[in-house]
């Protein structure tokens, strides 16, 4: 259990500086962006492949849809990142607040839940409770005030309500992941970060905060 601890401290304080530096240097968000996004396709192809494990016609097809929507949308997520980062200085906030409003969405969610239990949110994910989701809603507004010099067209009314529809995506974007490996019946999509399981658990909730980040904030 101790030894555990030790492995996920670590990793998260490789993940917190791999992050920084990815919103700091414009070669390294390059570079890990295109990496990220590669192995997170692998590991939910590798769900979809322990689902559909069959290899008649039907099953082939399902994975192989699987496969190519799962690409062309972590392609173009990737892309827009890059893109985004690198051209549009409003964007570039927008993309670092919607991560940040993820993480501390997983945040909030694992102490809250821990610490006040309570009723189930879904059967999907045995380990979520409505008091968690609402610590993720908690967790994620308290960015708000300090994000406000950086949306000067919004009030900070608008920004909470955006923040918790952020929030909301982030969490539902975890919940999918986990029908997912509940479905292929494995805890983790894979065990390439120690401590954490694959990079697909810990992007899950972000894969979907950003784009209804980048969309709530153009519109």
């Amino acid at each position: 259990m101790i030894l555990e601890l030790k492995k996920r401290i670590i990793t998260s304080i490789f993940l917190l500086s791999l992050l920084f530096l990815m919103f700091s240097y414009s070669l390294v968000l390059i570079i890990s962006s295109t990496v990220i996004g590669l192995i997170s396709w692998i590991e939910f192809y590798g769900l979809i492949s322990k689902i559909f494990k069959k290899n008649d016609t039907k099953s082939q097809i399902i994975r192989f849809l699987y496969k190519l929507s799962s690409l062309l949308y972590l392609s173009g997520l990737v892309f827009i990142i890059i893109t985004s980062t690198l051209t549009n200085l409003n964007l570039y906030f927008v993309l670092i607040y919607s991560t940040l409003v993820a993480i501390m969405s997983d945040i909030g969610g694992l102490v809250v839940g821990k610490i006040f239990k309570g009723k189930k949110l879904s059967k999907i994910s045995p380990n979520k409770t409505i008091s968690g989701s609402l610590g993720s809603f908690i967790f994620s507004i308290i960015l708000a005030p300090f994000f406000l010099k950086y949306f000067e067209n919004y009030n900070i009314l608008t920004i909470i309500l955006f923040t918790v529809i952020i929030s909301l995506a982030s969490q539902l974007g975890d919940l999918l992941i986990s029908l997912l490996k509940r479905k292929a019946n494995v805890k983790d999509t894979s065990d390439l970060l120690p401590g954490h399981g694959g990079v697909l658990d810990r992007i899950d909730g972000i894969l979907l905060a950003i784009p209804m980040g980048l969309l709530i904030f153009s519109t």
